[in-house]
C-alpha cells in the first residue's frame, strides 16, 4: 500500500489518493479474509471496481500502478496448457475436478445435471423391470435371477456412462477445451471409452477413483499424465517459432513485436514467466518506450502485449525462463 501510495502521488493530489487506497485498507483489517486464504493472491482495483482473486499457486510480491491492469501471472495460471478436467467415474455417480500442475479440486455439480445414476438416467437399481425375470424359447422365466439382473444391470451402467459422456463434452470439454482423464476402477474403463465419443479424452488415465485419494495425491497423479502433452506443446510452439523467425514470420525484436500486435498480426506470442521490461507501448510510433514501474503510467512492456494480443483474437503462452526460445522476454509467431 505503501508503494501504491507513493506513485500515486506522483499524478494525484492527496484527496484524490485516498479512495482509491480505502478497499485495500479495509481488506487489510478485514482478519476473516486472511484467515481462509490460498497460496497465492491478486488485487485488481480502480475507481469503482475491487476485485480479490484467490490464488491455487504462489506469485511474486508485484505492485503496479498503471493506465491497464497487470494480468500476466493471472495469465499463466488460466492458460488451458496446463489445466485439465478430472471425471471421477463409478455405476452409480460421478463428479468432475479440475486442476493444473500446482492443486485440484471438486467443480460444482453441472446445472440441470444429475449425478447419480437412478435420478440422471431415471431408474431405481432395486425396482427395473423385468431385473428378476425374462422370456425366452422355453417360455416365460426361461432364465432367473443372477445372470438377468446382471443383463439388466450393465445395460443401465452403459445408458448411466452415455449420458455422463454427453454431460461432461457439452458442459464442461466442448467450452473450456481442457484434456480429460478418466479416473475409475479398472472394470469401468473399457465401457466408457467404447461409448465415449470426446475427442478430449486422455489415452492415459487414472485406475482409482477420485474418493479414494487425498486432493494432494490426485493433482499429483494426474500431472504425471498431463505433464508430458504440456511439455510436447511448449516444444512445438518453440518449434514453430524457429521456423517462422526463419522465414521472417516472426520474431523476438520487442519494437517488431509491438508494432505487429498493433496492427493484430501476431498468432501466437510467448512470454516469459517472471520477466518485467518496465515500459510502455507506443501505438503511433509502434515501438517500445522504456520506463519506471514506479511511475503511475508504466506497465510491464510483457504483460500489455500480451493484453493486446489476446484483444485480437491471438493466444499468449506464459513460458518459464529455461524453455524460452528467446533472450528478449518475448516470441512471436505472425499470422501474416
Amino acid at each position: 500500500m505503501k508503494q501504491m501510495e507513493e506513485s500515486l502521488r506522483q499524478k494525484y493530489p492527496k484527496r484524490d489518493v485516498a479512495p482509491l487506497l480505502k478497499p485495500f485498507e479495509d481488506l487489510a483489517d478485514d482478519r476473516m479474509f486472511w484467515n481462509h486464504n490460498a497460496d497465492g493472491l491478486a488485487i485488481l482495483s480502480a475507481p469503482g471496481l475491487f476485485r480479490v482473486y484467490k490464488l491455487q499457486r504462489p506469485v511474486a510480491e508485484l505492485v503496479v500502478v498503471a493506465d491497464s491492469f497487470h494480468t500476466k501471472p493471472l495469465m499463466r495460471i488460466t492458460q488451458s496448457a496446463e489445466r485439465y478436467h478430472i471425471l471421477g467415474l463409478s455405476r452409480d455417480s460421478f463428479k468432475i475436478y479440475e486442476g493444473n500442475r500446482d492443486a485440484v479440486g471438486e467443480m460444482l455439480p453441472i446445472e440441470g445435471v444429475a449425478q447419480t445414476a437412478a435420478a440422471l438416467i431415471g431408474k431405481d437399481t432395486d425396482s427395473r423391470e423385468g431385473a428378476h425375470r425374462t422370456y425366452g424359447p422355453g417360455g416365460d422365466a426361461a432364465r432367473h435371477g443372477t445372470d438377468v439382473k446382471q443383463d439388466v444391470a450393465d445395460r443401465d451402467t452403459e445408458q448411466f456412462f452415455r449420458a455422463v459422456d454427453r454431460a461432461v463434452m457439452q458442459h464442461c470439454s466442448q467450452p473450456s477445451g481442457m484434456r480429460l482423464i478418466l479416473a475409475a476402477l479398472p472394470e469401468h474403463h473399457h465401457l466408457f471409452r467404447t461409448i465415449s465419443s470426446n475427442p478430449l479424452l486422455m489415452k492415459e488415465a487414472l485406475d482409482v477413483h477420485p474418493d479414494s485419494l487425498t486432493l494432494d495425491a490426485l493433482r499429483e497423479r494426474a500431472w504425471q499424465l498431463v505433464q508430458p502433452h504440456y511439455l510436447q506443446r511448449l516444444a512445438g510452439l518453440v518449434e514453430a517459432f524457429g521456423k517462422a523467425a526463419a522465414n521472417a514470420q516472426g520474431s523476438e525484436a520487442l519494437d517488431a513485436i509491438a508494432k505487429a500486435a498493433i496492427e493484430g498480426r501476431i498468432a501466437t506470442l510467448l512470454i516469459e514467466a517472471d520477466r518485467l521490461i518496465p515500459g510502455t507501448v507506443d501505438v503511433d510510433a509502434g515501438k517500445i518506450i522504456p520506463g519506471d514501474l514506479a511511475d503511475p503510467n508504466v506497465d510491464d512492456v510483457l504483460d500489455d502485449l500480451g493484453e493486446r494480443v489476446l484483444k485480437a483474437g491471438g493466444e499468449v503462452i506464459i513460458v518459464p525462463a529455461e524453455r524460452m526460445p528467446t533472450k528478449s522476454g518475448a516470441a512471436a509467431i505472425f499470422r501474416f
